[in-house]
């Protein structure tokens, strides 16, 4: 990734894959991000906001293929496609399908959420929200607020700390998102019970 960050056409590689990372690509867009804030960290929020604008287009993609593609027509069997990504793309499976179904049947908006900001793969839950045919409105602002945290976040940190932030995100980023999703269901169940 490093020596990616260092060609001309970096920033649209970065672009490109966050597209692919929201559908099907399997390594995370965040290692191309880092490189690249390392290598010009004053436009860190340039390439966050490029991150963010890619990764929702490609959740938005995978959207519609989980609307239109996923089951043969008139039918509740699984399409070649659906039979494809479980056969093909890490991390989505028959099982981790059934999982993410329940998830959305009682929280939609905070398992995008979780899945856009934490290291859950974001690529099964953009399809199976168009599968499970979630509100489109309620998909595209958990996607826009949460890749937008979290790539920020990184850009941010690399814009004001520079690359010694770099050894604490490859140690750390993993937990640091974990920690800030468990607080932030715990604001909702506070915020649920209080009121």
């Amino acid at each position: 990734m490093e020596h990616l960050a260092e060609k001309p056409y970096a920033v649209p590689a970065l672009f490109a894959m966050a597209v692919s990372e929201a559908i099907f690509f399997p390594i995370p867009v965040d290692a191309l991000l880092i490189a690249i804030c390392v290598s010009r960290p004053r436009a860190s929020f340039r390439y966050a906001a490029i991150c963010s604008i890619g990764s929702v287009l490609g959740g938005i993609v995978g959207f519609g293929i989980g609307w239109w593609l996923w089951y043969e027509t008139g039918t509740e069997s699984f399409s070649g496609l659906a039979h494809f990504f479980f056969d093909s793309v890490p991390g989505f499976s028959e099982e981790t399908f059934g999982r993410v179904q329940q998830l959305y049947r009682d929280y939609d908006f905070l398992a995008i959420f979780a899945a856009g900001f934490t290291p859950l793969p974001y690529k099964v839950f953009t399809i199976t929200a168009g599968v499970f045919k979630i509100s489109f409105p309620v998909f595209v602002l958990a996607s826009v607020l949460s890749r937008s945290a979290r790539f920020f976040l990184v850009g941010g940190l690399f814009y004001f700390f520079g690359e010694s932030i770099k050894r604490f995100l490859d140690k750390y980023l993993e937990a640091l998102s974990i920690g800030f999703l468990v607080l932030l269901v715990a604001g909702f169940v506070l915020l649920k019970y209080l009121m």
